[in-house]
């Protein structure tokens, strides 16, 4: 939950000012006394005007009915100014009146700022007015925001056409002007420690500017300043300094590429860590030394093992796995040390996770790592892998096929399911590791790490919280500026809100937050691990789409149907067929075929009409990515004459032949033209789950892509490379 802190109001008109400084634009308006006041202010600003009950303890004034609107005459401000006077409760202290210009406007945004636990001062965009909670059309972003960030922001609101495009007679909104807003609400929240939130709510449109009508800021009290210096947000960052390039492969070498391993706490009980990753290593190939270490120098796998690791020859061995007991490992981490050893993955419990004396063991731990110069890894990890050295350093498998994915997770069964998914689809991982309780090394780390590894193309984590906001930007920007990074957030199901005195406080869920932070720096947040994966995938096997053009390619209707509603939904642009494409398809096809997008052959394909489809759309340059449906249909059939009592005879198997390695070449086809034209070319059927053996699934994995189990899921892939894409551009 989001701790609430002590604060005090300002009044609107000193909000307003303390805010125009940084050059907020607001409505003209005069802060006066009394009705008398009131009238001349009126008559100076020019009717009608808004006249509202101020002061500092007052932030909620469309709730106590304090406002009053269009007054057009010199007789409705002093009415108006007497009832509001007269509506002030002695909580609310000294009371003035507002008296200001009318806007006039059909469009309400809301702008505000608050301060996050973890990422600090964090920007609010979004859909406003009375009723902005409902709405919930809201982004967020972390302080600093530049001008491209947000940008993003308006893009990402479900109503930005309100912004972006002419409304009921008014033009666009002037986006620069807004853009300029958002910036200098996160330059307050920079410079302003003091300031706990800022809700301007409603800022009205205008004609295309963006003016604020309302202000509220809220600032910790003397009180909070007394006990803590500083807003919670602006404690000091524990980030590490940041590291070159070189620094950091160098860092992470002895965990990822070791020339040895000692692996510590062997057993001869085949349910034991130990034993487990001594298994796993030796089952699965490691191609460096391995120095088991037990006490009693017992053989274990037919293998004679160590009883210290004063044994280990001298720099033999790079890395420690650890599978001691806690109250044996900082021994065992000084004996290493002078062994040469620089790197420690730790499984061993009993550490932070186990309550004050096992945090009190982990700070030991951490300390002595940090003296000796060990890049550790855990505690209560569950194990690393490194296919270029083929290391299954895991206390359970799977070992995955090689490629070009890394994972990193704060969970270790969720590395599990993400390698359980590379072993069923054939699309290779890197590298992965579970950070266990990341007491040395947190997943920030990982992520600079693997932004600089030659062998990584993206990168799939799961991650429950973030301990260091500021640690969290400085990883996420340095990855996503070269490499996609795929992400999974546990514990979204956390609401609480900041501050209810203001509504950008009640709009600002832990969820929303992160939400909008990753959409500032690029990160795809998937749903599912099954999606995060799927995400991955892409990424490691298909190019970059140059946009959003999109043309879906099925042999039959319902599928292509499906998929265009799908690509409508996620914002994929369906566009007309090319006249010259529909003039070459002609000459391949009965006259029966669609003739539009999605391309619906109609069951008219000849022997090379579907290798030569998928070859001159993906070549045409109107086209960024194409979606072929409907592989393994043929392989179908085949497989049906191939396990019937008539096969081989009857000339099924000629036809169960033919229709093989026409879902091979229909897989090779599709492989082909994406490398050569460099454009995504995604294959999706069912049958990859139902019959995964079908030769037109099997084809595409042969083919070293992904095969999706569906349209949808298709096309929501297609839609993270396509917002990746855009991010790098």
């Amino acid at each position: 939950m989001i701790a609430e802190t002590v604060s005090a109001t300002l009044s609107e008109h000193a909000s307003k000012k303390l805010l125009a400084g940084y050059g907020i634009p607001f409505a003209r308006e005069k802060n006066v006394s009394d009705a008398t006041a009131a009238v001349a202010a009126a008559s100076e600003i020019g009717f009608p005007v808004v006249v509202k009950l101020c002061g500092d303890a007052i932030a909620h004034k469309t709730e106590r009915d304090l406002v009053r609107l269009g007054l057009g005459a010199a007789a409705a401000v002093v009415a108006a100014a007497n009832e509001l006077l007269a509506k002030a409760v002695p909580e609310d202290g000294p009371v003035t009146l507002l008296v200001a210009e009318m806007v006039q406007a059909k469009r309400e945004l809301i702008l505000g700022l608050v301060r996050d636990p973890q990422f600090g001062p964090c920007v609010l965009l979004g859909i406003g007015g009375i009723l902005a909670e409902i709405h919930n059309d809201v982004a967020f972003a972390m302080a600093p925001v530049s001008r491209a960030e947000a940008a993003r922001m308006i893009e990402s609101l479900n109503a930005s056409d309100l912004i972006t495009k002419p409304f009921r007679g008014e033009p666009a909104v002037d986006q620069e002007a807004l853009i300029d807003m958002v910036v200098s609400l996160g330059r307050v929240g920079l410079e302003r420690s003091d300031i706990a939130s800022i809700d301007l709510n409603p800022v009205l449109i205008s004609g295309s500017a963006p003016v604020a009508v309302d202000a509220l800021v809220e600032q910790y009290d003397e009180q909070h300043d007394e006990q803590h210096n500083v807003a919670p947000s602006e404690a000091a960052s524990t980030m590490p300094a940041e590291m070159t390039d070189e620094e950091l492969l160098e860092r992470f070498r002895p965990l990822f590429y070791p020339r040895g391993i000692v692996v510590a706490g062997v057993s001869s009980h085949p349910g034991k860590f130990g034993f487990a990753t001594l298994h796993n290593l030796r089952r699965f190939g490691y191609k460096g030394k391995l120095f088991p270490v037990k006490p009693d120098a017992a053989d274990v796998l037919g293998a004679p093992t160590m009883s210290n690791v004063s044994e280990v020859p001298d720099g033999e061995a790079d890395l420690v796995f650890v599978c001691t007991p806690n109250k044996a490992n900082i021994e065992l981490l000084r004996g290493c040390a002078e062994k040469g050893i620089r790197a420690a993955f730790v499984t061993s419990a009993g550490y932070g996770e186990a309550g004050p004396e096992g945090i009190e063991l982990q700070k030991e731990l951490v300390a002595t790592a940090n003296e000796l110069g060990i890049t550790m890894v855990g505690p209560n990890g569950q194990g690393v892998i490194s296919t270029a050295v083929s290391m299954c350093a895991q206390i359970v498998p799977p070992y995955p096929p090689a490629g070009r994915i890394a994972i990193a997770s704060q969970s270790g069964n969720l590395v599990s399911s993400f390698l359980n998914y590379s072993c069923g689809t054939g699309v290779g991982v890197s590298k992965a590791v579970s950070l266990g309780n990341s007491a040395q090394n947190s997943l920030c780390d990982l992520l600079e790490y693997f932004a600089v590894d030659p062998e990584v193309d993206v990168v799939l984590a799961y991650l429950e919280g973030v301990s260091d906001g500021e640690h969290f930007r400085r990883a996420v920007q340095r990855l996503t500026a070269r490499k996609p990074l795929v992400l999974v957030k546990g514990g979204v199901a956390e609401t609480g809100k900041r501050a209810a005195a203001s509504h950008t406080g009640a709009l600002a869920s832990d969820s929303k937050i992160f939400e909008g932070i990753c959409q500032q720096f690029g990160v795809l947040r998937a749903n599912t691990v099954e999606e995060a994966f799927e995400w991955a995938a892409m990424f490691a096997t298909q190019p970059l789409p140059k946009g959003r053009r999109t043309v879906v390619f099925s042999t039959v209707g319902g599928w292509g149907v499906l998929a265009a509603d799908a690509c409508a939904q996620v914002g994929l642009d369906l566009i007309p067929l090319p006249k010259e494409l529909i003039a070459e398809i002609d000459k391949k096809v009965p006259a029966r075929w669609s003739k539009n997008n999605p391309i619906d052959l109609a069951g008219g394909e000849g022997r090379d009409t579907i290798p030569e489809v998928i070859a001159m759309v993906a070549a045409h340059p109107e086209v960024d990515a194409l979606i072929h449906l409907g592989i393994g249909i043929q392989g179908m059939q085949a497989g049906a004459y191939e396990t019937g009592p008539f096969y081989p005879d009857h000339g099924l198997e000629r036809i169960t032949a033919f229709h093989n390695k026409q879902e091979a070449r229909y897989a090779e086809a599709a492989r082909v033209a994406s490398e050569k034209c460099g454009i995504p070319v995604l294959s999706a059927t069912e049958l990859i789950h139902a019959n995964p053996k079908n030769p037109g699934p099997a084809g595409v994995m042969a083919q070293g892509r992904y095969c999706h189990p569906s349209a949808h899921r298709a096309v929501r892939a297609l839609a993270a490379l396509v917002s990746y894409a855009e991010f790098r551009n």
